[in-house]
């Protein structure tokens, strides 16, 4: 008589404060097999604290096929709460090239010494065209296996709402689908997607001159965008009264006329500042004495 194998030990519902979530992945049709992956969350708890930190969730092993609508509706319909109670769903290349890194929270007095001047125009002309690029050449993006990503809720009621409805997905032994309910939302995977990929890749010619024409237009004013910061540096000093030495330098006045009234402003700039310094004072004097002297010598010389 064969001994029947040990059940498998029951999944535990934490790992390291991380609450597990199992989650059925639906077949494919190049892999027509289901499979679970497991799905760890927690409260957000940044290294610098956020506004929006105390109504975050943070997950961990987010699939492979992840987008923000997938994680929302996971999160709220599949997990029996009403939807809209999320605010963002930042995933991990998104939190680090999109939105850049997290704003410290700051009390008001630190806001008031501290506040930050409005972006210029032309700082916003040099970031747009890091957004410019050739059409795509894949109609979705993949993750790899492992990435984060972080859930962002209206209030602290509706993340405690979800963390507790996660719990209960172990307990109730009901296992969320994922991406039930949006089949055909998203582009297909496996052979179609690499199908499209082959067809992308050749995109027609107005598509490439369209994207080529508004990349060099956004080039273009990027570079005079460059050109106004840079000359606007060598106008304005720093906090310590410096001028910050910049390429180019100053361009001299195209006309005569310009020249003296350039020269004349400057001569007004520096009036009163003779007997700035200490030393000036005293060569001042003593160039006084010195052409009195010669004055007095050259009376001494004139016949009487």
């Amino acid at each position: 008589m064969v001994p029947e194998p040990d059940p498998s030990p029951p999944l535990p519902s934490e790992v390291s404060g991380y609450r597990i979530v199992p989650i059925s992945l639906p077949p494919l049709p190049t892999y027509p097999v289901s499979a679970t992956h497991y799905l760890y969350l927690r409260p957000h708890e940044p290294k610098l604290p956020t506004p929006a930190a105390a109504r975050s969730l943070f997950l961990v092993n987010v699939p492979f096929d992840s987008t923000e609508f997938h994680l929302k509706r996971l999160l709220s319909v599949q997990l029996g709460l009403p939807s809209g109670r999320i605010e963002e769903v930042l995933l991990e290349e998104s939190k680090r090239i999109i939105e850049g890194p997290e704003t410290p929270v700051v009390n008001s007095q630190e806001e008031k010494k501290g506040r930050k001047r409005k972006r210029s125009s032309d700082r916003v002309a040099i970031e747009e065209l890091d957004g410019t690029a050739l059409p795509a050449t894949w109609d979705r993006e993949l993750r790899t296996n492992g990435q984060t990503a972080i859930v962002v809720f209206v209030d602290r009621l509706s993340l405690e709402a979800a963390y507790k409805a996660a719990k209960k997905v172990q307990r109730c032994g009901t296992i969320p689908i994922w991406g039930d309910g949006m089949e055909g939302n998203f582009p297909s995977l496996g052979i179609a997607r690499y199908v499209k990929h082959s067809r992308l890749q050749y995109p027609n010619r107005d598509q490439v001159l369209e994207a080529v024409n508004l990349y060099m237009t956004e080039f273009a004013a990027r570079e005079a965008a460059q050109v106004r910061l840079q000359a606007q540096k060598r106008q304005i000093p720093d906090e310590d009264g410096f001028i910050t030495v910049t390429r180019g330098g100053r361009t001299g006045p195209a006309k005569q006329d310009a020249a003296q009234e350039l020269a004349l402003t400057q001569k007004k700039k520096q009036k009163g500042l003779e007997d700035f310094y200490r030393f000036q004072t005293r060569e001042k004097k003593k160039a006084t004495a010195m052409e009195l002297m010669r004055k007095f010598e050259g009376d001494k010389e004139k016949p009487e």
